[in-house]
């Protein structure tokens, strides 16, 4: 079992995949418009860009057997 497994079936449904890379992109711009952390700055926009990637990019769902 994969920490982050972004090939679950419950990431079939495209609004799914989109909600949760705008809600990665919209508290990267949180952080980076009120705090200016650019520790958080950089975890948050890695997981967009991971989101990105993973669900645009390079998706393909396993089976739910």
């Amino acid at each position: 079992m994969r920490l982050f497994d972004l090939q679950h079936p419950w990431f079939i449904p495209l609004w799914r995949r989109v909600l949760v890379t705008l809600s990665c992109l919209f508290w990267t711009g949180v952080e980076f418009f009120t705090s200016g952390s650019p520790f958080w700055i950089i975890l948050f926009g890695g997981l967009t860009a991971l989101c990105v990637y993973s669900f645009f990019i390079a998706f393909a769902p396993r089976d739910p057997d």
